[in-house]
Parts: C-alpha cells; structure tokens; sequence
C-alpha cells in the first residue's frame, strides 16, 4: 500500500510519451486533472460535452504547457455520441495510458438521456462503462495502462435499486446520485476482477468536497455555505479543485498502487486533504452487485468488452 505521507503535485512523475483522455475536462475537476498530466508531459485529450468550451479550456493549458493538448466532442448522456468520440480517439491516438472517467453530473433536475436512462445513471456510470469498454483494445495494448473513475463520499449513502434502476418512480435528486456514484465503483471493482493478469489496472477516485461548479443545483442556502469567499469559515469543509484533483492524479500515475484500490482525503469524513488510498461502503464490495451491474450495463449499453481470453479466466 502506497505511503500515507502527503503526495502532492510535485509527486506526479514524468508523463512524457503518455496519452491521457479525461472526460468532463473543461471546468473544475477535469480541468485540473487535465492540467496537471499536461504540465508533467502526457499527451491529454480533453473530451467534454461542448467544444466550445473544451477548446477554451485547452487554451489555458497550452499557454502553461508544452505538451500536446487537443479536444474531442463527448456527451455521455448519448451512447451514440460516446461512440463517435471513442472511434476518434481510437484514429488520432494509436495508443492509450490513462482514461480518466471524470465527468458527470450531480443533483441534475434533468430527467433522461438521449437513450431514455435516469440521467445520473446513464451520464455518470453508462456512458463511461460504454466509452471505456469501446477503447478496452487501446489499453489492453498499452503497457501500465489505467483506468481511473472518479466517484464520491456520497457512494456511502447509495444504494442500487434493482428493480427501478432508472427511478421511474418519484425519488430525490440524492437518491439518483448516490446510487449512480455507488456504480462507479462496482464498475471499477468489477472491471479491475475481470482485467487481472492482463496488464491493465482499474483504479477509483473521490475528490473529497471542492469547490467546483457541481454547487450550481444545490439549494441557494447550500450554494452559501459552500462560496469560496467564505473559505475562513468552510476551509475544513471544501477545498480547492486543484487539491480535490490530486486523488485522480495519484489514482492515474502513482505506480505504487494497485488495482482495484480507492483514492481520496482521508480521515473519517474524507471531506478535505491530500489522496490516500481509503475504504468505500461495503455495499460497494458486494460482488454478486458488481456483476449484477456490469450484465445490466452490457445490455443497456450494447457494449460488450472484449478481453484477452488467453489472459483472463473470466468471461467477457
């Protein structure tokens, strides 16, 4: 187990030569996951909903970077747009190091994605269990390939509700929530399971509470508390996004840990600090769930991951 002492930015490695891909990556958390492996030498492909944006954003790291930097269209609330973008990156990038499955969406008053899915579900677990199943042959052939998904302390108040998984019925934006950041990380315990012995590793995430655009839903007494100008008084509570990115840098670059390993703040409420390795719920190490998810995904998706039979024992 890697060492609790404090692992910061100046502990990311030399990233030359590396391709990272990070979903979500035009603002907050993204943006700074992004920024970090570029200013250590990975080449990083910022895929985010609108390219305006996107394009923006890479600007900004251009301008304190020398590493190549470029953008891809992906709204993950549409399977057909996570193929389209999965085949680009598949042409303009022979080979993949690290996907960080970042994006997402929390508290969203939205109702569906363009495939009829809950919307927390289908963008924050679907949509990436189909994007990284679609670029599974670019990491099985890169060696110390990861895959990074970025979930949440709220994954310890989730639950999955098998037989309304969509939540049909009348339920709190929470309720959505929680259960899709608890799938991402039955889909990384999973998926880390099924990748043994095939050189690929699955790695998860939490940032712990930053102050990032995620408070735009919450309600305005909430968005109060949680302003940055307040930091005198909520420092204990919220930190920086450029902290709050570290656990999915370390999750990403940190080759002393090992999959199926979970990053975040440490300490009883994990809300603030520098990335330790750290334990989920034991609801997300209910195996019988992870595999009940992982069947369920398959056939909602439509992608099935194609592994390398002579390599690992279980089936696809």
């Amino acid at each position: 187990m890697p060492s609790a002492s404090r692992w910061t930015a100046t502990d990311i490695p030399d990233l030359t030569g590396r391709t990272a891909v990070v979903t979500g990556a035009n603002i907050g958390l993204g943006f700074e996951t992004a920024r970090l492996l570029a200013a250590h030498g990975a080449t990083t492909v910022l895929a985010c909903r609108t390219v305006t944006t996107a394009d923006a954003a890479a600007e900004r790291i251009r301008a304190t970077s020398t590493a190549p930097v470029s953008t891809i269209e992906l709204d993950l609330a549409s399977l057909a747009s996570v193929r389209t973008a999965a085949e680009r990156i598949r042409t303009q990038h022979p080979r993949l190091d690290l996907l960080i499955n970042n994006a997402g969406v929390g508290m969203s008053p939205e109702r569906g994605t363009a495939d009829g899915f809950e919307i927390h579900l289908g963008t924050n677990h679907l949509g990436h269990f189909a994007l990284t199943g679609l670029l599974l042959d670019r990491l099985l052939a890169t060696p110390g390939s990861r895959v990074v998904t970025v979930s949440s302390l709220g994954h310890k108040r989730g639950r999955m509700h098998w037989d309304d998984l969509q939540l049909s019925a009348p339920h709190s934006l929470p309720t959505a929530y929680f259960q899709s950041k608890l799938a991402n990380l039955l889909f990384t315990y999973e998926l880390q399971r099924r990748l043994a012995n095939s050189g690929p590793i699955a790695v998860a995430a939490h940032p712990g509470n930053a102050h990032t655009a995620f408070t735009r839903h919450l309600r305005p007494w909430q968005r109060a508390i949680a302003s940055p100008r307040l930091h005198l008084l909520n420092g204990w509570l919220l930190q920086s996004a450029e902290i709050g990115a570290l656990a999915a840098v370390r999750a990403a670059v940190d080759p002393a840990l090992r999959g199926g390993e979970y990053v975040g703040p440490p300490g009883r409420l994990g809300f603030t600090g520098y990335p330790e390795v750290v334990a989920s719920s034991a609801r997300s190490h209910d195996t019988a769930d992870q595999q009940r998810l992982w069947d369920v995904s398959t056939e909602l998706t439509g992608v099935r991951y194609e592994f390398d039979a002579h390599r690992l024992p279980l089936p696809g």
